[in-house]
C-alpha cells in the first residue's frame, strides 16, 4: 500500500507537470496568409476595414467579404463567418473593430474583437487557429492588445485542469501574423515572446485569484507557488508559516489569522518572492498583495449573500505571483523586484479579533479595529512596512500594494478600471499618471485619485489610547471617500507617511484598489493590472 506521504508527493509531480505543460502552448508568428496552412485550422481576422487585408490575403477571401459586406448593412459591426478554400481548414472568421475614432473608443475595441473572433472559432471546433491582426496607426499597442485577448481565451480553468485532464487544453498552438509592414520579424518574435509570458502570469493569477477558496486555501497557495518556482533560479522564495512569527513580526496579519490559524487547512502564510536581474541594479520594483483566500467578514459577517464570490479576495496577492512569474520568463536584466503575498482566511469563530480590539502594528502604531470586515488594510500594513524597511536601502525603490479593498472603488469607477492613488513622493514622479497613460494604451484603464488631507483626519482616533481607527461602521461604498482613506490608513499603520516628501529618504508608495478590475463570479478573474505593470516596468528591458 503506497503511504499517504508519498501518494501526496505523486500527485504533487503530477500536478507539476501538468503545470509546466499548459505554459508550453504553441504561439508561433505565421509572415504569410496569402495561402492556407496545414498548420491551422481557421482563420480569425481583425480589422478596422476591410481594405487593410486586401495585399495579405488572397483574392477570394476578400472577394468574398467585399461581397458580403453589400448585403449586410452590419457588417462592419458584427461577426461574419463563411467558408473559403484558401484558408487554414477552410473556416474564415472576420472579427471588425467596428469604428475607432469616436471620443469613447479606445484600444479595447481591438480586445472585444480579438475575444469574439476567437470564441467563434473555438466554438466551431477550432484546435490551431491563426490570428491575423491588422491593428490602427491611432493604437500602437493593437497588435499586443489582440494577441493577450486572443490567448485571454484559451484559459482553462485550474480545476477543470486537474479534475478532468482531457479538457486540460483549448487549443494546440495559435498563429499570430502582424499585417504591417513597418515591424520587422525580429521585433514580432519578441512582441509573441512578450505577450505569451503576460499570459503565462495571467494563467497564475487566474489559477490562485479564481480557484475555488478549499482548493486554494492559504496553505495549497504556498503549494502552488512552490511548484511554480521550485525550477527557477531567477524567483527567490521563503515561506512564514509560523504563529510565533506572525505575532512577533507581523502582529496585524496575526489578528486577522487568529480565527483560520487553528485549522491546518486554513493556517496562514506570508510567501515573499524575489527576482534580481543581471547587471547592476538601476530599478527596484516592491510589491504587497492582499491574499485573504474567503472573506466571512468576521465578527462583523457578511449576511444577505455578501460572501458570495469572496474567494475572489486574493486577486492582489495572485497577481504578485503572476507578475513573478512573467519576470522568470523574462529575465529583465537591471532589475530587482520583491514581492510579498499576505494570505489568511478572515474566518468567524471564536479565535477572531473584534471590533473595538487594540492592535500594534509592526511600526508601532496603535490602531482601534473599527469592523473586522475591514481585514485587507490590517493583511497587508505590516507587509508594507517590512516592505518599507527594505525599500530604504534598495535601488530607485518604488512600493505598490494591490487588493481588492473597497466596494467604493466600484461604487466610484464601474467594474473596468483600477483605482490608482499615490502618496508625495509617487505624485511627484507621476506614477499614476505613467500608469494611466500605459493602461489607456494596452487596454488595462486606471482611473486617478488622490489621498487628501481629510483621508488622513479621518482615521485619527478620537480616543487616546490609540492612534488611527481602521475603519468606521459603514459599507466603504456608504462612507465618502471610502476608496482613499483606506490607502492613508496604509501609509500610517505601516510608517510609510514618515518618508512623504518631508522626509529625509522620501519612498514612492502607490496603492492599487482592484475591486473593481479583478473580476467577479462567474467569470474567471482579469489578471489585472499585470499587463499594464509589465509595460511600465518590463517592456523597454525586453521588447
Amino acid at each position: 500500500m503506497i503511504s499517504q506521504r508519498l501518494f501526496l508527493h505523486c500527485q504533487r509531480l503530477s500536478y507539476s507537470s501538468m503545470f509546466y505543460r499548459r505554459f508550453l502552448t504553441d504561439v508561433n508568428l505565421v509572415k504569410n496568409l496569402s495561402a492556407p496552412s496545414k498548420d491551422y485550422d481557421a482563420l480569425v481576422i481583425v480589422a478596422t476595414e476591410l481594405d487593410q487585408i486586401k495585399e495579405y490575403v488572397h483574392n477570394s477571401v476578400t472577394k468574398d467579404l467585399q461581397t458580403f459586406s453589400q448585403l449586410n448593412k452590419r457588417f462592419n459591426k458584427e461577426l461574419t463567418l463563411m467558408i473559403n478554400d484558401n484558408v487554414p481548414g477552410k473556416r474564415l472568421i472576420y472579427s471588425p473593430t467596428g469604428k475607432i475614432n469616436r471620443d469613447y473608443d479606445d484600444v479595447r475595441r481591438f480586445t472585444d474583437a480579438a475575444s469574439a473572433g476567437m470564441k467563434k472559432a473555438l466554438s466551431l471546433g477550432a484546435k490551431a487557429p491563426l490570428i491575423a491582426s491588422f491593428g490602427a496607426k491611432q493604437y500602437q499597442q493593437a497588435h499586443l492588445v489582440s494577441l493577450l485577448s486572443a490567448l485571454d481565451t484559451t484559459y482553462v480553468p485550474l480545476q477543470i485542469r486537474e479534475d478532468k485532464p482531457e479538457k486540460k487544453t483549448k487549443v494546440e498552438r495559435l498563429g499570430f501574423f502582424i499585417g504591417q509592414t513597418s515591424l520587422d520579424n525580429n521585433y514580432n518574435e519578441k512582441l509573441i515572446n512578450y505577450a505569451r509570458a503576460i499570459e503565462m502570469g495571467r494563467v497564475v493569477a487566474r489559477d490562485i485569484g479564481g480557484t475555488d477558496p478549499e482548493r486554494m486555501a492559504p496553505p495549497r497557495v504556498a503549494e502552488y507557488v512552490e511548484n511554480l518556482f521550485n525550477k527557477s533560479s531567477d524567483v527567490k522564495i521563503n515561506i512564514i508559516k509560523d504563529k510565533n512569527e506572525f505575532e512577533k513580526n507581523y502582529p496585524l496579519f496575526a489578528a486577522v489569522n487568529r480565527a483560520a490559524n487553528n485549522i491546518d487547512r486554513h493556517q496562514g502564510q506570508l510567501i515573499f518572492l524575489e527576482y534580481q536581474g543581471q547587471g547592476e541594479i538601476n530599478s527596484t520594483l516592491l510589491l504587497v498583495g492582499k491574499g485573504v483566500t474567503y472573506d466571512t467578514g468576521g465578527l462583523d459577517i457578511k449576511t444577505g449573500g455578501g460572501m458570495t464570490g469572496m474567494s475572489y479576495d486574493k486577486c492582489g496577492a495572485a497577481n504578485v505571483a503572476g507578475f513573478f512569474k512573467i519576470l522568470s520568463e523574462l529575465k529583465p536584466k537591471q532589475f530587482k523586484a520583491i514581492g510579498v503575498m499576505a494570505v489568511t482566511r478572515n474566518n468567524c469563530g471564536e479565535e477572531s479579533y473584534a471590533t473595538d480590539e487594540i492592535l500594534k502594528s509592526r511600526a508601532g502604531v496603535r490602531i482601534r479595529v473599527g469592523n473586522t470586515d475591514a481585514e485587507g488594510r490590517l493583511v497587508m500594513a505590516d507587509p508594507l512596512c517590512y516592505i518599507k524597511e527594505l525599500a530604504l536601502k534598495e535601488i530607485n525603490p518604488q512600493l505598490f500594494t494591490i487588493a481588492t479593498l473597497t466596494g467604493h472603488a466600484v461604487r466610484s469607477y464601474g467594474e473596468s478600471y483600477t483605482v490608482v492613488m499615490d502618496n508625495g513622493p509617487a505624485r511627484e514622479n507621476r506614477t499614476a499618471q505613467k500608469l494611466q497613460v500605459i493602461g489607456e494604451e494596452i487596454g488595462d484603464p486606471f482611473e486617478i485619485s488622490t489621498i487628501r488631507r481629510e483621508d488622513f483626519d479621518f482615521i485619527n482616533d478620537k480616543s487616546e489610547v490609540t492612534d488611527i481607527l481602521q475603519c468606521n461602521r459603514r459599507p466603504s461604498n456608504a462612507t465618502d471617500r471610502g476608496h482613499q482613506y483606506p490607502a492613508a490608513f496604509l501609509a500610517r499603520a505601516s510608517g510609510l507617511d514618515k518618508h512623504g516628501r518631508d522626509s529625509e529618504k522620501p519612498l514612492s508608495y502607490t496603492h492599487l484598489d482592484i475591486a473593481g478590475s479583478a473580476g467577479k463570479l462567474p467569470n474567471m478573474p482579469t489578471a489585472r493590472p499585470i499587463p499594464a505593470l509589465c509595460q511600465m516596468f518590463i517592456a523597454d528591458r525586453v521588447l
